[in-house]
């Protein structure tokens, strides 16, 4: 089957991977890895002009991330552990971008006292959207749709709960 690999070692086959392609398309970055936790390794591209690997709202992005996480898969025989990839510091900045947008809405939702539906985001941005509105509370938030069309309603005057995020 595949091979047993550390979490260095698939941050390692991952971030080869990365550089690999970006060789391929002939862009200038240095990539690198780094142990976030137990289970999880980040790979991170850094560099001028890196725009389209991130693409329009993280789309390309998340797409390397998940080339990446299939590349080390097949090496691993189906068992790899988390494995991110960030570009020019874009989650970061997208992380941040969201809390302020959390933040704001929070205020509206509390001032008019009526649900807030928000657009479709994925899982990744809408756990940083549960977070920050759990942060400040009096509000709950909640999930609802199907993939890829999935959403949270941030509802007033509750407990500050978290459901199916």
């Amino acid at each position: 089957m595949g091979e047993t690999m550390t979490l260095e070692e698939q941050g390692e086959s991952a971030r080869e991977f990365i550089a690999g392609l970006i060789d391929e398309l002939g862009m200038d970055a240095e990539v690198s890895t780094r142990v976030v936790d137990e289970e999880t390794a980040e790979v991170v591209v850094e560099g001028q002009e890196l725009g389209v690997l991130v693409g329009p709202g993280g789309a390309t992005l998340a797409a390397l991330q998940e080339l990446a996480r299939t590349f080390v898969q097949k090496r691993t025989g189906g068992q790899s552990s988390r494995i991110n990839v960030d570009v020019a510091g874009y989650r970061a900045k997208r992380t941040a971008a969201l809390q302020r947008f959390a933040q704001q809405v929070a205020e509206e939702v509390t001032a008019s006292a009526s649900d807030r539906a928000l657009e479709p985001m994925s899982a990744a941005d809408r756990k940083v959207v549960h977070d920050a509105i759990n942060e400040i509370g009096g509000l709950s938030t909640r999930s609802e749709g199907e993939e890829p069309r999935r959403f949270i309603v941030i509802s007033p005057g509750h407990d500050a709960a978290v459901e199916g995020a």
